[in-house]
């Protein structure tokens, strides 16, 4: 599986660069996206709204089973930026492996991160964000929708 949207740091950094001297505005967004649902395909495209294209920063598995724990995520990187790739509002999908993209975005230097309400404005990002020149915002998701409610909503259900 070929995959023309998900970039290498390296990749990634000449890309931006390229961006900028376009004066296209970069947006940038985070998270593993393990079981794509409404409330992500809302999110993605808001964050795309808010800009000129949008870099999804993926949690590389090692990094999802560092905060979500040994039985996540389940589907791998490859799966999860190949879902991604399909989504219109995604242009790159770069890959990381520490639990915070801050090093990713410190190479990026987005002009908007885009963040989750859950997390809000004075999210780990800011200073790194802020730093470069870039500024958070906040999108408030849709209530109802989390893969691990989905998860949980599964195992509940009686086995056949």
């Amino acid at each position: 599986m070929k995959n023309k949207k998900l970039k290498s740091w390296r990749n990634i950094q000449k890309t931006a660069g390229d961006l900028r001297k376009r004066r296209k505005k970069i947006v940038a967004a985070s998270g593993c996206f393990d079981i794509l649902h409404a409330g992500h395909i809302d999110f993605l495209g808001k964050a795309r709204a808010a800009g000129d294209v949008l870099v999804v920063l993926l949690n590389s598995d090692s990094s999802v089973k560092s905060y979500k724990g040994e039985s996540r995520p389940l589907n791998s990187l490859h799966l999860r930026a190949h879902v991604l790739s399909g989504l219109e509002a995604v242009d790159f999908i770069v890959p990381f492996d520490e639990q915070t993209p801050l090093n990713i975005l410190g190479v990026i230097k987005p002009h908007v991160f885009a963040q989750g309400s859950d997390w809000g404005k004075n999210c780990i990002e800011r200073e790194t964000v802020e730093r470069n020149g870039g500024k958070i915002k906040v999108i408030k998701k849709i209530e109802g929708f989390s893969t691990t409610g989905l998860l949980e909503k599964i195992r509940a259900l009686p086995i056949i």
